[in-house]
């Protein structure tokens, strides 16, 4: 299941939180990003920061990575500290910027009743419990990647982060029973290293998913018909995410 904590970006919302998608496979928690007020939208979809098994970290934008203190910081919590050790994922540069988190904030994000592991990866192959997670980078910046990830069952969830049209994240969706692609502008509003509806169409089609969710949506996408504008593209089922929106996959 795939739960959408936040729809949103950078830009304050009432109706859209920062990225922060929330994947429950089995016994298995990733959460791939942690935009600011994550830790909340966990609690409201039933999540603690000690029930994480990993984060994915697509790139380093502010709004996708400004809740990683705050969850190093609760997992420090006296009365109800983190146990488990706990993976953290992201593109080249991820320890460097960890390293520096550690020279501002020291051991207030120190692990001390869990281990905490860090992985860098570019064109790679991760295991996480029954996962199989292949990432590729995509064109967004030059840390920036993108999680294709299979479950036993065969079933396949893949989530762009930020992006533009690429070969790879066409490469990266191929099949995808759910794509969960970023959608940041309506059509005529295109920005370099973002996607547009008609362009996220594109890629579903050509990737031939079978479901597609459009989300990292700027303010401008909701006075938009950006489903009409993607189905223009694609045949398929488009879902235009929305905050706490639940996906089975």
């Amino acid at each position: 299941e795939l739960i959408i904590l936040g729809s949103g970006t950078g830009a304050p919302s009432l109706r859209r939180g920062s990225p922060a998608p929330l994947l429950k496979a089995g016994d298995q928690s990733l959460l791939l990003d942690s935009g600011s007020g994550t830790l909340v939208r966990m609690l409201q979809a039933g999540v603690t920061y000690r029930d994480v098994d990993a984060v994915l970290y697509s790139h380093l934008h502010p709004d996708h990575v400004a809740d990683l203190v705050p969850l190093l910081f609760a997992c420090k919590y006296q009365e109800e500290p983190r146990r488990e050790d706990l993976l953290m994922v992201g593109g080249k540069g991820f320890r460097d910027y960890f390293e520096g988190l550690r020279h501002v904030y020291g051991g207030w994000v120190e692990p001390e009743t869990f281990r905490l592991r860090i992985e860098e990866v570019r064109a790679d192959l991760v295991t996480i419990g029954a996962l199989r997670i292949t990432t590729l980078p995509l064109d967004h910046t030059l840390q920036s990647v993108g999680y294709r990830i299979t479950s036993p069952e065969q079933r396949v969830f893949v989530y762009s982060g930020d992006t533009d049209y690429c070969p790879a994240v066409v490469e990266l969706a191929r099949g995808a029973d759910l794509l969960l692609l970023e959608c940041s502008f309506p059509e005529g509003q295109k920005v370099r290293g973002h996607l547009t509806p008609s362009l996220a169409g594109r890629i579903a089609r050509e990737a031939g998913c079978r479901r597609l969710c459009l989300t990292h949506l700027y303010p401008p996408c909701d006075r938009s018909d950006i489903k009409g504008d993607c189905r223009k593209e694609f045949p398929g089922e488009v879902i235009v995410a929305e905050d706490m929106t639940g996906i089975q996959i």
